[in-house]
């Protein structure tokens, strides 16, 4: 049974699952629409750390934050990045 965590990203509790999901997605997009590393990772801290995120969807707006946090447009709901 895969573990249920409701503070983590997928990339942190089902590695198949992120990469057929998050890994799929991020590598169709052309290079132009994502950030650079250190700043999504930056982003994804912050998400880590907030009580919306929840199996890698956050709460409040229904999107899956690694996704969001690599674009550059990509903005948080609530303004904390």
């Amino acid at each position: 049974m895969t573990k249920i965590c409701t503070r983590c990203l997928l990339a942190d509790f089902d590695r198949e699952k992120y990469e057929k999901l998050i890994g799929k997605s991020l590598s169709d997009l052309p290079p132009e629409d994502l950030t650079a590393d250190d700043v999504r990772s930056s982003r994804l801290d912050i998400c880590r750390g907030c009580g919306k995120l929840n199996q890698g969807t956050c709460l409040a707006c229904g999107c899956f934050v690694e996704i969001r946090a690599a674009l550059v447009r990509g903005r948080c709901p609530y303004k904390k990045w």
